[in-house]
């Protein structure tokens, strides 16, 4: 049997929720194919009272009839009673079943949440006199409730206005494995898999288990990529409208926002987004950036030294770049798709702009290696204000300590050379953020880098760290 990788920290609440004393409340959420199921089966599985998940995109009485099904299996003697015709009498059944259960932990497990609450639904309402009618009284029931669609999780149950507001006992959002884990995976397909080969699939699938899990250990990165991306029945091939359907209604509205994002690398602006993807400017406009946001696939972030009005919107997925930029305007029937791209232009700019989203996707482990874990910083990007000969910078760490790190991170095959060309790049760019932010900190060049720097005069003179991919890996 696989080892289970990874979510220490949240195994750990989960097992200090088991034997918690009070009825618990447990709200756990992340993207989907991200483990959250898995995550719970490996603590309580053989612990259930009971156990429902429910299905998408069907009627309310269709969910009932799913609800009141898996109710059955668990107690046969709820097969006398009706098919409930709404969410009251169907908790009402099963509160009659758990006070019929054994005195033990009374652990009910309701998976894929949101999915339950469907158009003109009392199920929300139904929960509600559930937990507070009952469960709460008492000491010896867990709720756990699970979702993917993030943005409902949070806006209709966890800051719920109603009678749910502040119910809920415990919040656990499972996001992404980092590099460190997803090599642990990975090493299970391939022992002798290099950090290199691991890094391309993480900037193609991010760190998605369930991705991770179909790599074959026998193919190199770029044929994984192949086999999974652009074959007709590649998993990955038609995943794209199938994660925004499966987590957003209208998620017609959610893709518009995504695709808009995706024409520019740093960021679009809240008006620059609702141009591009044709939306109103509207309370609505706001909530999808935030559903979009709590999900996991935008960030919402203020460059350097500028005001919050002034916020720039980011794609962040890193499936969902790779799908939008390579994967959805390819033909199946090709043959080699990927192979044939490797190093191209289009394969080249693409991975340099993912090895920075990894990048900053991992900004404890680089302050980590730059030894400065316990001072405060800020982490930005930076872009020149000047729309000629300007400037930008990939990652800004504004330190406590009178320091500015300003790092540049390259993806390539070899240890990377500082040419003339590029050293006078480089300078340019310190030159142009000193004078446009008028700082007084001293300001560090840092290299981060796969391969790390070929040494020579430039990088001797200008670089002050030096970072190998291999420090994105640690823990």
């Amino acid at each position: 049997m696989q080892p289970f990788i990874g979510r220490e920290k949240e195994l750990k609440r989960l097992e200090d929720i088991k034997k918690s004393a009070r009825s618990e409340f447990v709200a756990v959420y992340g993207r989907r194919r991200i483990g959250k199921t898995m995550l719970i089966k490996q603590v309580f599985e053989n612990d259930f009272v009971f156990h429902a998940t429910a299905i998408a995109n069907v009627t309310r009485q269709q969910q009932l009839l799913n609800f009141v099904t898996a109710l059955r299996k668990y107690d046969p003697a709820s097969a006398k009673e009706p098919v409930p015709t709404n969410w009251f009498f169907a908790f009402q059944q099963l509160t009659h079943y758990l006070e019929r259960s054994a005195p033990e932990k009374k652990i009910i497990f309701l998976d894929e949440l949101p999915w339950f609450d469907n158009q003109k639904s009392d199920f929300v309402q139904s929960l509600e006199h559930f937990w507070n009618s009952w469960a709460a009284a008492r000491q010896d029931v867990i709720l756990i409730v699970c979702g993917s669609a993030a943005a409902w999780m949070v806006n209709t149950l966890i800051n719920h206005r109603g009678g749910l507001h502040n119910r809920v006992t415990e919040k656990i959002q499972v996001e992404p494995f980092q590099l460190q884990d997803a090599e642990k995976l990975l090493r299970l397909k391939s022992p002798d898999i290099d950090r290199y080969q691991m890094l391309q699939l993480y900037m193609v699938m991010g760190g998605v288990p369930f991705y991770l899990e179909a790599v074959r250990g026998d193919q190199s990165a770029a044929q994984n990529i192949e086999r999974m991306c652009f074959a007709s029945d590649g998993m990955l091939r038609n995943e794209f409208d199938n994660l925004y359907r499966a987590l957003f209604k209208n998620s017609e509205r959610h893709v518009a926002v995504v695709r808009a994002i995706a024409t520019k690398s740093k960021g679009m602006t809240r008006s620059e987004i609702l141009e591009t993807a044709k939306l109103p400017d509207s309370g609505a406009s706001t909530r999808l950036l935030d559903e979009l946001e709590k999900s996991g696939f935008i960030r919402k972030y203020s460059p350097f030294q500028r005001q919050k009005r002034e916020s720039l919107y980011q794609l962040v997925d890193f499936y969902s770049m790779f799908y939008l930029k390579f994967i959805e305007n390819t033909d199946p029937v090709d043959e080699n798709t990927w192979i044939n791209m490797i190093d191209n232009p289009a394969q080249r700019a693409w991975s340099g702009y993912a090895f920075e989203q990894v990048g900053l996707y991992h900004i404890r482990q680089i302050k980590k290696a730059l030894g400065i874990s316990g001072i405060l910083t800020q982490t930005s990007g930076w872009r020149s204000k000047q729309k000629a000969d300007g400037a930008q910078i990939d990652l800004v760490i504004d330190r406590r300590d009178q320091v500015i790190n300003l790092c540049e991170m390259k993806f390539s095959l070899t240890p990377f050379t500082i040419t003339k060309a590029y050293a006078d790049r480089l300078m340019h760019k310190i030159g142009v953020f000193k004078e446009e932010t008028q700082t007084n900190k001293a300001l560090h060049l840092t290299m981060i880098t796969t391969r790390g720097l070929a040494r020579n005069n430039w990088s001797d003179t200008l670089v002050r760290h030096d970072l190998k991919m291999d420090v994105l890996f640690e823990e």
